[in-house]
């Protein structure tokens, strides 16, 4: 080789690493399952939509975008949540003075005929249309679009309080109420308006709620209000010969009972069993929290109809809460099979690393109200039992440690064993850095990686990684990409 051809060799080899190479995008990853990512609208307008999905494709091999398209709460839309470490990607502030929440799309007036909350865009971003910015890019990489909506609103918005739920105390809640028609109509109205105006791939919805009875008990990890008590609700529950003011009275006497176990005050046969005797007196008890659930329930299979109505081909599922890894009442309300014929896929949420600190706390609460006769270990042991979880730490370590992949792959197991046989696909939720308190359990890229292996193990037909991806390290994100790569599923 002459000096000439030498140098043009050398110089085409230097342009070809600046091309391939230090400038170029890295190899995507391509996935043999469903992989998805929840992803806020203020990511793609931050960090631009084309970054985000190289990050995405690339460090995981997402396929599936779960857009948050409405919302009022910062669990899946806006920033970091402030107060938390800030991600390595992304702008470096938190939008603490500028998140409100609302829709992250246009809202075409026509579908909203039949509901009072008609004014719903979210300020936050202006004219920002996150569908019209990211579909176009998604699926010249053939990425798949899902718009996540969830149920979580705020007080004093426009028309929104016609539409709440009513507390026991008679006090309007920030919740919305499923059996009131606005409400309703508003759910099937969004869904509609996104099915017809957007070129999606389908819708998914969760409601993070349950009935007054464990409410009152406060059987959850966050201890909400005990609703709902209004007009519909009371004659909604008069079609099903539920009397309603026993019903109210009977949870009355329940919150007397649990407001007393909070102070120490014992009653005489203990607490177990006088929770057992009100709902003995009271079985109303149990109807309206049967009641409850069986609207949730029902307002899913309209959503699905709706949808389907628009186009039979868009996928239509549920997020489901995490309280269904805690509280054995709730986990008994959610029939994973008995939602299947209107679920055309599921997301159970298995978030491992939170999981420590939210069991903590619930056992906490149950703890000190209708379970306050049983020393809290064993109480958690108890619940470990029940809910078959055979590796977890004891009480004062799992804030800290978290739950392990063992979990993963029991709930995951769990899940695809009640949906044996059926075509609803199961898409576990996995936690990647959810936020925790400070000096409890962060993720970290093994155990991230080790969760996605076990979903898999454990029977999943996809994952969706969770919360955002504005709060995700990318060191994080990367490590479902390598259990993929070391399942050979990519």
């Amino acid at each position: 080789m002459d000096r000439r051809t030498f140098l043009q060799s050398a110089a085409g080899a230097a342009i070809a690493a600046t091309t391939n190479g230090v400038n170029a995008l890295p190899t995507k990853l391509v996935s043999k399952k469903m992989i998805g990512i929840q992803t806020g609208a203020v990511s793609f307008l931050d960090e631009g939509v084309e970054q985000v999905l190289d990050h995405c494709e690339e460090s995981a091999g997402v396929n599936t975008l779960f857009v948050a398209t409405f919302t009022y709460g910062r669990g899946i839309a806006g920033r970091q949540v402030p107060g938390q470490p800030l991600p390595d990607h992304g702008k470096q502030q938190y939008d603490t003075d500028t998140f409100f929440g609302g829709a992250y799309t246009k809202i075409n007036p026509k579908y909203y005929q039949n509901t009072t909350f008609k004014d719903f865009r979210a300020p936050d971003l202006g004219d920002y249309d996150v569908l019209e910015q990211v579909i176009p890019a998604a699926k010249k990489r053939g990425m798949k679009t899902i718009c996540w909506y969830e149920d979580v609103f705020r007080r004093g918005l426009p028309g929104v309080d016609s539409m709440q739920e009513v507390e026991l105390s008679g006090k309007k809640a920030v919740t919305l109420c499923f059996n009131n028609p606005n409400y309703h109509n508003w759910l099937l109205d969004i869904a509609e308006d996104w099915a017809r105006s957007y070129d999606i791939d389908g819708i998914m919805w969760g409601s993070e709620r349950q009935g007054a009875f464990s409410n009152v008990l406060g059987a959850s990890h966050s201890h909400p209000e005990a609703t709902c008590f209004c007009e519909f609700c009371y004659a909604k529950a008069r079609t099903r010969g539920i009397n309603p003011d026993r019903a109210k009275a009977g949870f009355l006497e329940l919150e007397k009972f649990v407001v007393a176990a909070r102070k120490g005050t014992r009653p005489v046969d203990g607490y177990y069993v006088e929770l057992w005797r009100l709902m003995l007196k009271y079985p109303e008890l149990l109807a309206w929290e049967s009641l409850w659930t069986s609207s949730l329930r029902e307002t899913q299979k309209a959503i699905y109809d709706k949808v389907k109505s628009v186009k039979s081909s868009l996928g239509v599922g549920w997020h489901i809460w995490h309280n269904n890894s805690f509280n054995p009442i709730y986990r008994a309300e959610q029939d994973l099979a008995e939602m299947a014929p209107y679920s055309d896929f599921q997301k159970v949420v298995i978030y491992q690393n939170c999981a420590g600190e939210r069991m903590a706390d619930y056992i906490e609460s149950v703890g000190t109200s209708y379970f306050a006769d049983v020393p809290k270990q064993e109480l958690l042991d108890f619940h470990y039992r029940v809910l078959s979880y055979d590796h977890e730490r004891n009480l004062k370590e799992i804030p800290v440690t978290g739950f392990s992949s063992d979990y993963v792959y029991s709930e995951t197991k769990r899940a695809s064993d009640a949906l044996k046989g059926l075509s609803t696909k199961l898409w576990p939720g996995i936690d990647i850095d959810i936020p925790t308190a400070a000096g409890h359990s962060k993720c970290t890229p093994a155990g991230t990686k080790g969760a996605v292996m076990a979903a898999f193990r454990g029977g999943a037909d996809g994952v969706i990684l969770s919360r955002k991806y504005s709060e995700m390290k990318l060191d994080n994100l990367r490590s479902a990409g390598d259990a993929l790569k070391e399942m050979n599923l990519a």
